[in-house]
Order: structure tokens, then sequence, then C-alpha cells
């Protein structure tokens, strides 16, 4: 039961964040990259874990949002959500402020706007993660980060 309610939740939330954008879900606190492309979702996934792993991250888990909301009896347009990190660049920001541990690993989305049609591939910005903990803007590893995401998002809509 716990895990139907939860799969729920997390379709509703995706749906949310999907059909009008980042501050519907409550998401107002940080500033989100956004690329488009016309290919399928699972396309442009199966790019982005590709290219994940090529870089040397670790895919932690690939959620389909679309999935969880059909297990218990709901429908929603197509959404995929990556986790992946790489220990060497998150380690010295858990180091910095153990509480980026709420924010890391790594997430994008990837979902098909039903207003658009189009594909969407959407992170947040690394610096406004961390932007309440102490963690310098300005550090090597939230840089390095930003790269990674800015690279792999591109990589993932080619």
């Amino acid at each position: 039961m716990t895990r139907t309610l939860a799969a729920a939740a997390l379709a509703l939330a995706a749906g949310l964040t999907a059909t009008a954008g980042p501050a519907a879900a409550g998401l107002t606190g940080g500033d989100y990259e956004t690329r488009s492309t016309d290919k399928p979702v699972a396309q442009v996934m199966d790019a982005l874990e590709k290219a994940v792993n090529e870089a040397g991250a670790t895919v932690f888990a690939r959620v389909d949002h679309t999935k969880g909301a059909e297990e218990v009896g709901l429908g929603m347009h197509e959404a995929q959500l990556l986790i992946f990190g790489n220990p060497k660049l998150g380690t010295p920001a858990m180091n910095a402020d153990p509480l980026a541990g709420l924010v890391l690993p790594l997430r994008v989305l990837v979902y098909r706007d039903p207003v658009s049609d189009e594909t969407k591939v959407v992170y947040e910005e690394v610096d406004e993660m961390f932007d309440d903990l102490k963690i310098d803007d300005d550090a090597e590893y939230v840089k390095k980060m930003e790269e990674a995401l800015e690279k792999l998002t591109e990589k993932a809509v080619e």
C-alpha cells in the first residue's frame, strides 16, 4: 500500500511539474535549464543514460513516472527521471555541507510537454540547488557539475 501511494504521489508531482512548469510543483527556489527536442522521451532518456555512463558517472535510478501512474490506474503524459552522480564531485560538496545530501545525486527530468508536444529535458542549476547551503558557488566541483549537466543534456537531445 505504501509503495502504491508513493508511486501515485510521484506521478502526480511529475504531472504537475511537466504540465505547468517547476513553479506549479512547488519548485520555486531554483532556476531550471531546459532543452527541447522532437525526439521521443524514451530515446532521449536512453541517450542521456548512455552519455552518463560514458562519462564515468553512476546511474542510481531511472524512474518511469508514466509507468508508476499506470500501475495505480492513472494516466499521464510520458515522463522519466534519471538520478545519477559522481562521488568525486558529490563528496566534496557533502564535506562542505552534509545537507548537500538532500539535493544530490543529480537529477534530470525528461518529459513530453502536452502543450508544445515537444520533449523537454530539465534540470536545476547546480548553484541554485546549493543556494541555501554552505557551498561556494565558485567551488570547482560546482563548476564541474554544471559543465557535466550541460554536456550530458546536450548529448541527450542531439
